[in-house]
């Protein structure tokens, strides 16, 4: 038996079959929910449920939901199923963002930015006029017909060129078969924009950003489009890597330092040598020790999903309020599952 989803916003309702997800079902019926990883774990896709409720498989609640969260009614709608009929509030949903456009690219650049991770560097065709979020994402269209995501770790496309921070999968047919025999002047099709990490200013709190590995591009690049933002709130920017050699921007984002308001960079080393002096352990650990109270203040998580899970919790419980965290999450499956970051 299928049920209905009322939408309080715009009173469109949708039909969900027992087999679907609320996303599902959203989806197939023309209602924009906005969704990135679609397996619980970056909260892109969170709804509010004002009336009824939600469950889902094994009643194990996904990461992007706590506790508390459910019982308030936070749901992830790319997980939750239904017994019933709801009625839910997209209002975070509503968000005028560019459409996606499908493009061909050309590569001008392929290079290491450290052990395992590599820059690549794009050009759009002239005459593609490509309007993005710094933050957002794109999908390189694979011949096998699959797709791989990668942020944009560049602020605007205003000369066309878009720069990704690509990190090796082990085994990973795009990032370990294709990318190194990519060359300057190759050919890749994209579909982008994509996704909902990007910068909210109508929020203006402090800002606590925390990455973990290439989850630094997509702030690099919200960041570099705040520099000589005289409106630009304060900024304290956590990057979690294993070693000093990974830290491969370390140089240019100190020097964003004499361009944004009081900003801070902390580099947290999970795996430092005994000539290290910074923070050392998890980033998310770090983030605790220096802010014991969240409350005020803006978070924006990217990189891997454990970093994010733990991050949700040990921030609610500092404070953070869950309505101004905003996650990406990088979902490192397999070629079966399409997507590679």
């Amino acid at each position: 038996m299928a049920h209905r989803v009322n939408v309080r916003e715009s009173g469109e309702h949708f039909w969900v079959e027992p087999e679907e997800t609320v996303l599902q079902a959203a989806k197939r019926q023309g209602i924009r929910i906005h969704s990135d990883c679609e397996f619980g774990g970056c909260g892109t896709c969170r709804i509010h449920v004002t009336e009824g409720q939600v469950h889902y498989e094994d009643d194990c609640l996904p990461m992007s939901v706590a506790d508390d969260e459910h019982a308030a009614g936070m749901a992830a709608a790319c997980q939750a199923r239904l017994r019933g009929d709801i009625e839910i509030s997209l209002a975070n949903h509503q968000d005028d963002l560019p459409e996606a456009q499908e493009v061909d690219a050309t590569v001008l650049a392929v290079e290491r930015a450290c052990t395992g991770i590599w820059r690549v560097r794009l050009q759009l065709p002239t005459g593609v006029e490509m309007d993005y979020r710094a933050g957002q994402y794109l999908n390189v269209l694979c011949d096998d017909g699959r797709t791989r995501s990668f942020s944009m770790a560049t602020a605007n496309a205003a000369t066309g060129v878009l720069e990704l921070h690509i990190r090796e999968i082990e085994g990973g047919r795009f990032t370990q078969h294709l990318l190194p025999t990519l060359q300057a002047g190759d050919s890749l099709r994209l579909m982008l924009p994509m996704g909902q990490f990007y910068w909210r200013e109508k929020d203006w709190r402090p800002m606590v950003m925390v990455a973990t590995g290439t989850g630094i591009a997509p702030i690099k690049a919200i960041l570099e489009s705040l520099l000589d933002n005289d409106d630009c709130p304060p900024i304290s920017l956590y990057w979690g890597m294993r070693t000093a050699a990974d830290l491969y921007l370390a140089e240019e984002i100190a020097a964003w330092a004499e361009r944004l308001f009081e900003f801070q960079f902390v580099p947290v080393l999970s795996a430092a040598d005994d000539t290290w002096t910074g923070a050392r352990g998890y980033v998310q650990h770090q983030v605790c020790e220096d802010f014991p109270d969240l409350s005020e203040h803006a978070v924006y998580l990217c990189g891997s999903p454990t970093m994010i899970d733990e991050a949700r919790a040990l921030f609610g419980l500092q404070g953070a309020d869950s309505q101004f965290v905003y996650a990406d999450a990088f979902n490192f499956q397999t070629d079966a599952h399409a997507v590679a970051v």
